[in-house]
């Protein structure tokens, strides 16, 4: 006897275009996607449409979402051992994860863009080199703390502990993350408790970045002080 399955497949792989189309809309009437079209009370189709006509501040904003969920995906689902304890609400960091041996606060970043091309470390400041690329470390909305009325848009030293930066805009692939450890970033020339706006990152793995999340965990462990990009005019060394 025949698998019911097998026999549909076989119906389908003979029908027209056309009439896949039809079946197609008929299934989609009987199935969600998502939850989020649930959430949202829209089919996924409406939502792929609102961001295809979006501009380009707010596709940055949702590529930037996409990298969070490709780590959590492809980085995160695949440790073993490890728990991700990431709590509800606005953080300094994306994602709290431990091995029972410690927590591990992981910000996640996109390589940035500039006219639809990678951007060179060179053109976010001159002092840094051309040959490799640039993350933006640095809130997407600004603010200033009430208190003491300090910019809240900037990184400081502590909020995280290792910072991930996705890859796809060079290479096409959202799998693809560099890894170095949050102290280990430039600080700001103004305000050496603040991360530089711009960090250079490299196009390959070397010692300051890594391509394995666990070996940067490593790093991050051994407790080195250092800063990337050794030779920088501003390089200094942090003291843990």
């Amino acid at each position: 006897m025949s698998n019911p399955l097998d026999e549909i497949k076989r119906l389908l792989d003979n029908c027209t275009d056309e009439q896949r189309q039809v079946i197609f809309q008929y299934l989609r009437s009987k199935i969600r996607l998502h939850p989020i079209e649930e959430k949202l009370n829209v089919q996924a189709e409406v939502i792929l449409e609102a961001i295809s006509r979006a501009g380009d501040l707010t596709l940055r904003g949702i590529r930037g979402i996409i990298a969070e969920a490709a780590f959590l995906l492809n980085v995160v689902g695949r440790l073993e051992g490890w728990e991700d304890k990431t709590p509800e609400g606005d953080r300094p960091y994306d994602f709290l994860l431990t091995d029972g041996n410690g927590d591990v606060r992981v910000q996640v970043k996109m390589q940035r863009l500039k006219s639809q091309r990678p951007m060179t470390a060179h053109e976010g400041y001159r002092f840094l080199p051309q040959d490799m690329y640039v993350v933006e470390t640095q809130r997407t909305r600004g603010g200033s703390d009430q208190k003491t009325g300090e910019d809240t848009r900037p990184y400081r030293y502590g909020e995280f502990d290792i910072l991930a930066v996705s890859l796809h805009p060079s290479t096409g692939d959202w799998s693809r993350f560099l890894y170095t450890v949050g102290s280990w970033l430039l600080p700001s020339k103004g305000k050496k408790n603040l991360l530089l706006k711009f960090q250079p990152v490299a196009k390959d793995p070397n010692d300051d970045w890594t391509n394995d999340f666990l070996t940067c965990v490593s790093w991050l462990r051994s407790g080195q002080s250092k800063s990337i990009q050794p030779g920088l005019p501003h390089r200094r060394k942090r003291k843990k």
